[in-house]
């Protein structure tokens, strides 16, 4: 025979899931605004952990100051999961990995990986992964939906645009290793194609140059492609986002007390993302 559920437990964990998830309280925002300020600073944190000059004088103070952040989203890590009533969707949407990859950095350091000065580099890239606490802002953006569900409408013509690109350098890149050839720095296609997505990009870092006449040429009238193609993907994306906002639509602040997910229509009774009912 099934216990029957505690009704004390619930309203404890319908508590928690409206002070973390929901915005709309005053205990949600002090909560957001709390744990807002504790990402910007972890993240500074890890900038200036960076600076050869202030880790040497600093290190220590900054080294404690990174396991007090990680141990202050590790108990806001474990309160969403336990706010929740099924944990694992949290836990495997896109902010419940965000979570997880801003402390698990932290407590890898403590692996016993030997004195070797690779495995010390190891721990230093490992910790770098702390800078996706910056991901964990996204959460506070308002236009963030929007931005999203342009993306999401956009895909498909960004994808023909990417796609023609490729065929722009490919044949180029092909192009200008049979103009320029190896005797010019253009030794192979790959690295032709790798000149020709520099050049079209105007980023233009110089290590290879055209030399010839018709590869100067060809060289400038990729260029001036690369001006009239990077604005396109912008206008694609500006294009969404102003058809959605005519009219506005507004989003509702409600969190599904199941899954955690977020940005529901107004008045919607059922969870996008895992159908539970928003209402308990």
């Amino acid at each position: 025979m099934r216990d029957a559920p505690d009704p004390h437990a619930g309203r404890v964990r319908a508590t928690l899931h409206e002070v973390i998830f929901e915005a709309d309280t005053p205990g949600g925002k002090a909560f957001d605004v709390a744990l807002l300020l504790a990402i910007v600073a972890s993240v500074l944190a890890v900038m200036l952990e960076s600076v050869a000059a202030i880790r040497a004088e600093h290190g220590p103070a900054l080294v404690r100051l990174e396991w007090f952040f990680t141990i202050v989203f590790t108990i806001e890590y474990g309160l969403r999961l336990a706010s929740v009533r099924h944990p694992w969707r949290y836990a495997t949407s896109f902010y419940g990995i965000v979570d997880l990859l801003s402390i698990i950095p932290t407590y890898l350091t403590l692996l016993p990986i030997g004195a070797d000065t690779r495995s010390l580099l190891l721990i230093r890239a490992l910790r770098l992964l702390r800078i996706f606490r910056v991901l964990k802002l996204a959460r506070y953006v308002g236009e963030a939906s929007d931005l999203k569900a342009a993306l999401i409408a956009s895909q498909a013509k960004i994808f023909v645009f990417l796609w023609s690109v490729l065929l722009i350098v490919l044949i180029v890149g092909a192009a200008m290793y049979l103009i320029e050839g190896p005797e010019h720095g253009f030794n192979s296609i790959p690295r032709s194609v790798y000149w020709a997505i520099v050049t079209m990009t105007t980023v233009g870092y110089g290590d290879i140059t055209p030399q010839t006449v018709v590869g100067q040429v060809l060289a400038s009238v990729l260029m001036i492609t690369g001006y009239g193609i990077i604005a396109v993907p912008t206008g694609i994306v500006s294009a969404e986002m102003a058809a959605r906002r005519l009219p506005h639509r507004p989003v509702s602040t409600q969190a599904c007390p199941a899954c955690g997910a977020d940005s529901h229509t107004p008045g919607a009774h059922f969870c996008h993302q895992c159908g539970e009912p928003l209402e308990e």
